[in-house]
């Protein structure tokens, strides 16, 4: 039973950490106070199994969203985006083969806050030194100073005035519910930006060759049709792929 208490405390960590300290901690807290309930004259503790599943099927639903919101998938999504259509190449690669290489690269920056995380708060609620509401105030930290760290200081002001609080006088007074939606914007201005500039020498390859067509009289050939194999080649030959994720892996270290 003490394991699986252990196992239950994990995951309902992990999920309300992915949550942010959103809505759903009072349903962490009720958890939390049911399994460490400790009733006079009896040596057990109350544990609640129905209630456990509950929560923790509530959680799973939210973690594809808090997935996209809280951690850099957002930005490499958007970038793929871009280079597929300054490719002109429709559904090549897929969406899956995109959402994939998404997901490892934003497992493999997020890596480090994850260790962070687990070193601060698993390790100490594993050990019994905090409770599960510590735990995730302590896990919490790490991921709030990555999304600071690319959070821009316009974007947080905006959220600081439309919630009607007083200016902070730091970072970690700012409340979650002002950092996440932040963050999301900060992350899709960066997105757009990196978008556009990988779209500019694209566009210049499909300018050339619509004059060039235009002016030896040929209307009944779509200019695109000559222009993605020179694009594509252009890219294959800068080895594209390698130049696109390095620097934008780049631009988080």
């Amino acid at each position: 039973m003490k394991r699986k208490r252990k196992i239950r405390s994990r995951l309902l960590l992990l999920a309300a950490v992915l949550c942010g300290q959103g809505l759903l901690l009072p349903a962490l807290a009720q958890q939390s106070l049911e399994e460490g309930l400790q009733l006079p004259g009896l040596g057990g503790v109350i544990n609640s199994v129905p209630w456990t599943i509950v929560v923790l099927l509530t959680l799973l639903t939210f973690i594809p969203a808090l997935l996209v919101s809280m951690t850099p998938f957002i930005r490499i999504l958007i970038i793929f985006h871009f280079l597929r259509q300054a490719l002109a190449t429709q559904s090549t690669p897929t969406n899956q083969t995109l959402v994939g290489l998404a997901l490892f690269l934003t497992y493999f920056v997020m890596q480090p806050v994850g260790a962070t995380m687990h070193q601060v708060a698993v390790i100490p609620l594993q050990n019994g030194t905090v409770n599960a509401l510590q735990a995730v105030e302590l896990a919490s930290v790490p991921l709030r100073e990555f999304m600071l760290q690319y959070t821009r200081e316009k974007d947080l002001a905006l959220f600081v005035e439309l919630s009607q609080q007083p200016r902070p006088q730091n970072p970690d007074d700012l409340p979650t519910r002002v950092v996440i939606p932040a963050y999301i914007l900060s992350e899709l201005k960066t997105g757009f930006q990196i978008g556009v500039i990988l779209f500019l020498p694209f566009l210049v390859i499909d300018i050339v060759v619509a004059s060039i067509t235009t002016s030896v009289g040929m209307f009944q050939l779509p200019p695109v049709v000559i222009s993605t194999p020179l694009k594509i080649l252009m890219f294959v030959l800068v080895d594209g792929w390698n130049l696109v994720v390095g620097s934008m892996m780049r631009s988080f270290y």
